[in-house]
């Protein structure tokens, strides 16, 4: 009997015993594709040699020193490559241990820097709907995920929601993509006009929605847009990347396709490819210079920030992506991908829409592909097509609530960067079949 609260207590869990590129061993000989990455994670798959050998080297020199009394070498350098590689206007990074994290650290950010510039009374927070942005008690509050939000509301600080530009819920017909586009984010400047500018503090978006609603991209202009209504009214933008950024979507950064730069920036998952915990802030110069020209310091901490193992790993997984150019088979493998999705699922009764960019795809199942109704939650399909593909040797991503926090299903599809056309066909293949046996169950 296990002795760990799981987060499923009934669940009967696999015991992971090794890994190796896409593939993961459990302690029953039974290998399984790991097409998510667990949670968009692992991009550089399972025991890469590179990786280990940094955090053997670095384990060997120095394992941990307080940030009040040291700074180290791999944080410092991996500070500078991430800046080098930042979008514009960035200038520092702040290491934490994980995404909800540096959302929580990017608030405070956002706070103190009106504190410090004279503009106290702005304290809201603006984001949307069906969009996680971690789960302790700041980052839940911003987040618009229904189902983790509920029974947690009472301990909740107040936030403001708009809905998501989610073209295939909320786009109307014959509505082009630029005037969706537009009428999306209208609707931040009408909730900024009803709150009062002067009260309002960040924006706070995925640029491609992860997990909630199963990788849904922006539309046209709209991010654009977005960055020119913070700009308005001296909004902060703050681009929540943990679990699009770092490569995922074919780019650094997944808003350099959208032409647009954060104030504030997270990062996570990728960031270290799960060979340590670790997340990130990256803020802009004004951000910095309105900490050292005042107060001359950032009021907030833990105990495991810049951690020298955690930054090791880090710095060696950014160092393989760049040199090995992974990022060239993000773009031709999330092509593959793609294509292979459409060609399986593209007429499927059962799916509804097909979405993402490079290797961050979404699958949205339909009960009826006519009306886009969705299946009867109590059916509880996408705990259903995870077992199936799991029995199959397949560890996707499915995820429920998709529409409201209630109703829908989809599959989030994220594998290493590191993935063939061979390793994909069979990803299809296996996710083909599972959705099959799910539905007709």
């Amino acid at each position: 009997m296990t002795k760990i609260l799981h987060r499923q207590i009934h669940a009967s869990l696999p015991v992971a015993v090794g890994g190796q590129g896409a593939h993961l061993l459990d302690a029953d000989g039974r290998s399984y594709i790991d097409a998510s990455g667990g949670a968009a994670v692992s991009c550089l798959g399972h025991g890469h040699p590179d990786v280990t050998a940094a955090l053997h080297a670095q384990a060997d020199r120095l394992a941990y020193a307080h940030t009040s009394f040291f700074t180290n070498e791999p944080a410092e350098r991996l500070a500078e490559m991430l800046v080098a590689g930042a979008p514009q206007g960035i200038s520092h990074a702040y290491f934490v241990s994980g995404g909800s994290e540096a959302i929580e650290a990017a608030l405070k950010m956002a706070r103190q820097y009106f504190v410090e510039t004279g503009e106290p009374q702005r304290r809201n927070i603006i984001a949307r709907r069906q969009s996680y942005h971690g789960n302790t008690l700041g980052a839940l509050a911003t987040g618009g995920n229904e189902m983790r939000r509920t029974q947690f509301r009472p301990l909740l600080i107040e936030t403001h929601h708009i809905d998501p530009c989610y073209a295939y819920r909320f786009q109307e017909p014959g509505e082009s993509d630029e005037s969706y586009a537009a009428r999306a984010a209208q609707a931040l400047e009408d909730k900024v006009l009803e709150l009062g500018p002067e009260t309002v503090m960040a924006f706070v978006a995925e640029p491609v929605v992860g997990a909630t609603a199963g990788a849904v991209p922006p539309v046209a202009d709209y991010l654009k847009r977005i960055r020119a209504i913070c700009d308005r009214y001296g909004i902060l933008l703050i681009l929540d990347e943990v679990m699009c950024g770092m490569g995922r979507t074919g780019t650094l950064h997944a808003c350099e396709q959208d032409g647009v730069a954060p104030d504030l920036m997270t990062v996570a998952k990728g960031l270290g490819g799960g060979y340590q915990p670790i997340g990130a802030v990256l803020l802009s110069q004004k951000i910095f210079d309105a900490f050292a020209n005042g107060s001359g310091l950032f009021q907030h901490g833990h105990t495991y920030i810049c951690h020298p193992m955690a930054c090791a790993a880090a710095l060696a997984v950014q160092e393989v992506i760049a040199r090995d150019d992974l990022l060239a088979n993000v773009r031709a493998m999330g092509a593959h991908l793609s294509r292979r999705l459409g060609e399986r699922f593209g007429n499927h009764a059962h799916v509804g829409d097909i979405r993402g960019r490079g290797l961050f795809m979404g699958v949205e199942l339909v009960q009826d592909r006519s009306t886009k109704a969705p299946f009867d939650p109590k059916l509880k399909l996408n705990a259903k097509i995870k077992r199936e593909a799991m029995a199959r040797g397949l560890a996707a991503y499915p995820g429920g609530g998709t529409i409201d926090g209630v109703n829908g299903d989809h599959v989030l599809i994220a594998p290493p960067f590191i993935i063939d056309a061979a390793t994909i066909d069979a990803v299809v293949e296996r996710l083909g079949d599972a959705i099959d046996a799910a539905v007709t169950v």
